[in-house]
């Protein structure tokens, strides 16, 4: 039986598997592919979305799993503000109020840098609606329930320093990680695994099978195609792959920014859907990024340039990827992890498809990809990753695998994010 065959049902039927996982939580049908952002509630959700991602590019950490937790706890504290409107005030300024506070107090408190800013823009939302009681109790409750969600996650380990804890390599052997060229620099993300998740029971909870054995056919093909598509002067990849690969080499977190935002100007939610909308995705790719380096160091399976620099198949000393390797073991590739989870989060919340959406690359200035489907951005992190000379495609398959199951995790428990308090 063909194995890549094989890998891609696997990954139909989880996909299938997720959209049933989302049962729980309460989701629209696939959507109308119209963006409508004239809808007044809608309009607030995406200025404190853009504030968000402004937030985090100016001033966010250097570690990708703490500014994921920014958004989490912000957006979280926003769902959990406007669940339940007081009676007798407006629904939506009520909500529009609580959802402004909340990512406010939230942002404030986790970049505080940015607290003058942050000041504006809610001033900016306020003044929208009249003094009364549904604007000062929205207020309120964003408040409170930005201060309980930020004790909550207290002293969970994905700070900067916890993530990138040290690590000791072990010695060189076949299948090893070690430290790979130019730079060799030292393990990253290795504490991503002690660190306390959102809704996993445990970092190791969906940990993966291991990777192929390195007598394996499987290992072959992998090496061979890896070395064939990826090195730095390939005479068989097009220049398409090429771009593909460089669109995709940059931080999952900015390349994911504009279609989570295409999703939630398109779907029919309130204030409080929306912001359920992004709390889920978000949490969904903290939990990921945990489960990740918890299969990664738990294998330690050494990346390309190790194997085909040092291993038994044809070495060849002089091979270099089309792109730097990131410093942390093959198996799983983070980036197609995040790319599974973002896509069963996506599909089930807002349908499987999309009207056209472009897409552009810090990466690949210039370039622009138009989408329709959130498994076709999945598809091109697998293929890119290939392509860039960094992972095998067995390490990008099984990332898909992880990702889908922790976001199915994340939406079948979703009731223990948004349950009373």
């Amino acid at each position: 039986m063909n194995p890549l065959r094989t890998r891609r049902s696997a990954l139909r039927t989880l996909g299938s598997a997720a959209l049933l996982a989302a049962a729980s939580v309460t989701v629209p049908s696939a959507t109308p592919a119209v963006a409508d952002e004239r809808r007044p509630h809608l309009s607030v959700a995406l200025d404190w979305y853009d504030t968000t991602a402004a937030t985090v590019a100016a001033s966010g950490a250097a570690t990708q799993i703490t500014n994921s937790r920014t958004w989490a706890i912000s957006w979280l504290a926003a769902a959990r503000a406007g669940r339940e409107v007081p009676p007798g005030v407006d629904r939506s300024a009520f909500q529009d109020a609580a959802l402004a506070s909340a990512v406010h107090d939230s942002l404030v408190a986790l970049v505080p840098s940015r607290t003058r800013e942050l000041d504006a823009a809610l001033r900016t939302t306020l003044d929208r609606f009249p003094d009364g009681p549904a604007k000062s109790k929205g207020v309120a409750a964003g408040a409170r329930q930005a201060r309980l969600v930020l004790a909550s996650r207290e002293g969970d380990g994905l700070d900067p320093a916890s993530v990138n804890a040290p690590f000791t390599v072990p010695p060189a052997a076949p299948g090893v990680w070690q430290p790979t060229p130019p730079d060799y620099a030292p393990a990253a993300q290795y504490g991503n695994r002690t660190a306390r998740p959102f809704l996993l029971d445990a970092p190791d909870q969906y940990r993966l099978p291991a990777p192929p054995a390195l007598d394996s056919a499987r290992y072959r093909a992998d090496l061979a195609e890896v070395r064939a598509y990826g090195a730095a002067n390939s005479t068989v990849r097009t220049q398409r792959q090429t771009e593909t690969a460089t669109f995709w080499y940059g931080s999952s977190l900015t390349l994911y920014t504009e279609p989570l935002r295409v999703a939630l100007a398109r779907a029919p939610h309130s204030t409080a859907g929306q912001a359920r909308l992004v709390a889920l995705f978000h949490i969904a790719l903290v939990d990921t990024q945990i489960a990740t380096s918890d299969s990664k160091y738990a294998y330690l399976r050494w990346r390309p340039v190790t194997a085909i620099r040092t291993g038994a198949i044809d070495p060849d000393p002089g091979w270099t990827p089309l792109h730097t390797t990131p410093a942390h073991p093959d198996h799983p590739s983070g980036h197609n992890t995040y790319a599974g989870a973002a896509e069963t989060i996506l599909t089930a919340l807002t349908g499987p498809r999309t009207a056209p959406f472009e897409l552009t690359s810090p990466t690949a200035p210039g370039v622009t990809r138009t989408y329709t489907a959130w498994r076709q951005l999945s598809q091109d992190n697998v293929d890119a990753r290939v392509y860039s000379g960094i992972h095998t495609r067995s390490a990008d398959e099984a990332g898909l695998v992880l990702g889908k199951q922790v976001a199915a995790h994340t939406l079948r428990h979703a009731a223990r994010l948004f349950g009373t308090r």
